[in-house]
């Protein structure tokens, strides 16, 4: 199963404990991101090192093996879909993902119930996947 996953997701994965980190390193699911999610996590280090109790070098670490089970898309490769995406994402800070989602034909993994409010790409939340798989 194809999914892109949103950045709230990412970041659970720095927790060890997080249902979000088991799946995303089973071999049936194939994940994608918008690269700029990386920079996103980088701007939250300071928090992410808090709330999860993480050195700096776990931290580089978790972050190591994030980029292995995920794969990061650079925008230029969905670029395209950013139209189709702003109408469609009830979330202005969600369309990259929209239009990701449009590029490689697949559903999102996101918590966010808000995403569910549109009707053109399923959402999974991490509850669904755990129902799904």
């Amino acid at each position: 199963m194809r999914l892109v996953v949103d950045t709230n997701i990412l970041f659970s994965f720095f927790n060890e404990k997080s249902k979000a980190r088991e799946l995303s390193t089973l071999s049936s699911l194939v994940l994608y991101s918008p690269e700029f999610a990386l920079v996103e996590i980088d701007k939250h280090k300071g928090e992410i090192l808090k709330r999860f109790a993480l050195s700096d070098m776990q931290f580089s670490l978790i972050l190591k093996l994030l980029q292995t089970v995920v794969n990061f898309v650079k925008s230029e490769e969905y670029r395209q879909f950013l139209p189709k995406a702003k109408k469609v994402s009830p979330d202005p800070d969600d369309v990259d993902f929209f239009a990701l989602s449009f590029k490689l034909e697949c559903d999102i993994w996101s918590n966010d119930a808000k995403l569910k409010e549109q009707r053109h790409v399923k959402i999974f939340s991490t509850k669904d996947l755990v129902e799904k798989l």
